[in-house]
């Protein structure tokens, strides 16, 4: 996984708002443009990031793809992020 990308893909607003919509089940590009007031490609452009930072998947299925998240790269963002919960450090 690479953080970089993974932190640049939640950074943005809109590919934020599509993860949450992801976490009910697999979605086409299409019903993901439903909710949002913009073109196709700038649909299109947010889920290539995503799936460039590894948080989905894409699966195709006769005529249309279908995005849904991959939970994996979430469980390790979350370990990582979990180190710092908690009390100090034992190094000084």
């Amino acid at each position: 996984m690479n953080f970089a990308d993974t932190f640049k893909a939640l950074s943005d607003p809109v590919r934020r708002e599509i993860l949450i919509m992801l976490k009910n089940g697999r979605m086409s590009a299409g019903d993901i443009g439903k909710h949002f007031d913009m073109t196709g490609a700038t649909i299109s452009y947010h889920l290539s990031q995503l799936k460039k930072a590894g948080l989905v998947f894409e699966a195709k299925h006769k005529n249309f793809i279908y995005y849904e998240l991959n939970i994996s790269v979430f469980e390790e963002a979350m370990l990582w992020l979990a180190q710092f919960k908690g009390g100090k450090s034992n190094e000084t």
